[in-house]
C-alpha cells in the first residue's frame, strides 16, 4: 500500500517562504510522477506543481510560476515544494499526490494522496 506523508506547513508572513516535503513508501517511487495540489476553504482542489518520474519535466500553475519550485530526490523517496514570496491567496491545505506515468493537471488523475498540510499566510 502506497503511503504519502506531507510535512513542513505552518504560519508564515506575507512575503515569507516555506518548504513542504512529502515522503513516499510502499511503492516504486522512481516510477511515479509526483504533484502538489492545494485546497482553500470553499474552493476546489487545484493543481500547483508537478515533477515527472524521469526528473526531466516539471510544470506549474500560472499563479505560482517564478515563486514555487518542485523537486524530487529519488534516493530519499521524497518530493519537495519550495515556496517563496508567499501571499495570502496561497493559504490552503497542500496535498502531495502521485501517479504512475506522466504528470497530469487534474486531481482525479492521481492515484495516491497524502493527508495534507496546512499553509497559512497571514500577518
Amino acid at each position: 500500500q502506497v503511503q504519502l506523508v506531507e510535512s513542513g506547513g505552518g504560519l508564515v508572513l506575507p512575503g515569507g517562504s516555506l518548504t513542504l516535503s512529502c515522503t513516499v513508501s510502499g511503492g516504486p517511487f522512481g516510477s511515479y510522477s509526483m504533484a502538489w495540489f492545494r485546497q482553500a476553504p470553499g474552493k476546489e482542489r487545484e493543481f500547483v506543481a508537478a515533477a515527472a518520474w524521469n526528473h526531466d519535466y516539471t510544470n506549474y500553475a500560472d499563479s505560482v510560476k517564478g515563486r514555487f519550485t518542485v523537486s524530487r530526490d529519488n534516493a530519499k523517496n521524497a518530493v519537495y515544494l519550495d515556496m517563496t514570496n508567499l501571499q495570502r491567496d496561497d493559504t490552503a491545505v497542500y496535498y502531495c499526490a502521485g501517479r504512475t506515468g506522466g504528470t497530469r493537471l487534474r486531481a482525479l488523475q492521481y492515484d495516491f494522496w497524502g493527508q495534507g498540510t496546512q499553509v497559512t499566510v497571514s500577518s
